[in-house]
């Protein structure tokens, strides 16, 4: 097949000339025509003619270079001997520029020693051997606890536009822990967040939760509400799923934990299921600020990474025993800084059981009403307890507690300020409902109150909150 290269009807087709040797038949101008041509036809001609040339011989082919010096180079000499210095120096840039294309640079050639072999080269591989004891004991602990977390995705109903309906979305996730085999499991209130500010009834699915089954594959099963607590930052679900598929954990004892001792943290931190940290237990009694925004007593504090995602996971002791649920962690960028909190075991023991049969936490208390800390620093109550409010017909009045008052001149008379609970010292609102958390309903307990210049002592029983 022919091809005519910058064709012009000016110039007569006997005037072109075919280059020999050429598989295929390509018609050139001589430099001559080439003068007639402007400047994109000029420019189309030395492409095409370079686009014929052979490939830059190797190196090391002597007969290549010779014949690419003689004939291409040749050729080149024949068509571009220009007599004005736009053509000469429009032929060497269009040159240099497709000499320069991937096409047609030199090959690589890979670099490599012949004279050894792949065996010679590879090093040798020595088997791991038995675990150390304390290896063992960690490894056996997280296999026999790891099928007791679950992973928990908090489920918020979402209308779509032009359906009707609502479509499931996921908007967060953590942790959790299984309580019993009827289904039960234990995570944070601020896991499910989202769900529980829509006011979800008993009963009502409010979440997604992944059991870990023992071949490996994770089961998902859908999660409905029986209780929230939201000053404890704790929530119970149930799910149904086959009783050989949950494991309940087992639960320790917080109130004997040492600083320095070792503990381990399972969850789902970033999503990243059924991971274990390592730490030991680095603090004790510590306010938690949790996620919900109250402030929760007797937490305790670790170094074992806790990550978003730990949130709701078992705190284990180093026998496996539950000692507590992680729930927040101090930090300044939103990864773990090295501490972390966990709500003791002794308060979930507590305030579960209650989630579970009430769907709410039951806790004792005085039935008065106490002053915010604020206000009672503005009456210049700087240590107890301030009484607000006392109502009629509640134990607390039947006791002869007295309320926050004002007098004839309309200047404030100061009800009673609560100082201890049975021998402990009480110096403000929280404090003293810290202290009440370790009753029951029913008790009986000593306050120790200050009266004007008077402390007295008044023996009250406690009612539920």
């Amino acid at each position: 097949m022919q091809e005519i290269i910058a064709c012009s009807p000016t110039i007569p087709l006997q005037s072109y000339h075919r280059r020999p040797n050429r598989n295929a038949a390509t018609t050139f101008f001589t430099s001559r025509h080439l003068l007639c041509l402007g400047r994109r036809k000029l420019c189309f001609d030395v492409v095409s003619l370079l686009d014929t040339l052979s490939p830059i011989p190797r190196a090391d082919d002597k007969d290549a270079i010779t014949s690419f010096c003689t004939e291409d180079f040749g050729l080149l000499r024949e068509n571009f001997l220009m007599t004005t210095r736009r053509l000469l120096f429009t032929s060497l840039l269009m040159c240099s520029c497709c000499y320069l294309l991937p096409s047609r640079c030199f090959p690589a050639y890979a670099l490599g020693d012949p004279s050894v072999t792949v065996e010679q080269v590879t090093p040798p591989v020595f088997p791991s051997g038995a675990l150390f004891p304390t290896e063992e004991r960690i490894v056996q602990l997280f296999e026999k606890n790891t099928y007791s977390v679950v992973n928990i995705f908090d489920v918020t109903l979402r209308p779509q536009l032009n359906i009707t309906g609502a479509v499931e979305v996921p908007e967060g996730n953590g942790s959790g822990v299984v309580w019993d085999d009827q289904g039960h499991i234990v995570t944070n209130y601020h896991v499910i967040g989202n769900s529980l500010s829509r006011n979800p009834s008993r009963g009502q699915v409010v979440a997604r939760v992944n059991i870990l089954a023992s071949e490996g594959v994770q089961k998902n099963f859908e999660a409905k509400l029986i209780g929230a607590d939201r000053t404890k930052d704790l929530a119970v679900l149930k799910v149904e799923a086959p009783e050989e598929l949950l494991r309940p954990i087992k639960v320790g004892l917080s109130s004997f934990l040492k600083v320095g001792q070792q503990c381990l943290a399972i969850g789902n931190p970033f999503g990243f299921d059924h991971t274990l940290t390592v730490g030991i237990i680095s603090g004790l009694n510590r306010d938690i600020n949790s996620q919900t925004g109250v402030t929760i007593g007797g937490g305790i504090q670790t170094d074992a990474a806790i990550n978003p995602g730990n949130s709701g996971g078992p705190l284990l002791d180093s026998k496996g025993n539950l000692i507590g649920i992680n729930t927040a962690i101090f930090t300044q960028t939103g990864t773990s800084a090295g501490v972390g909190f966990a709500i003791p075991s002794s308060t979930v023991v507590k305030i579960v059981p209650q989630l579970m049969q009430f769907g709410k936490a039951v806790r004792a208390a005085l039935n008065v009403e106490i002053a915010p800390d604020p206000i009672a620093n503005q009456l210049n109550v700087r240590n107890g307890a301030l009484i607000l409010q006392v109502p009629g017909n509640s134990l607390a009045a039947k006791a002869g507690l007295l309320p926050t008052t004002r007098g004839f001149a309309g200047n404030i008379v100061l009800g009673d300020i609560i100082v201890a609970v049975d021998g402990k010292p009480v110096r403000s609102r929280s404090e003293l409902n810290k202290t009440l958390d370790e009753y029951n309903i029913g008790e009986k307990v000593i306050l120790k109150i200050q009266r004007g210049v008077e402390n007295l002592e008044v023996p009250i029983v406690l009612e539920e909150r």
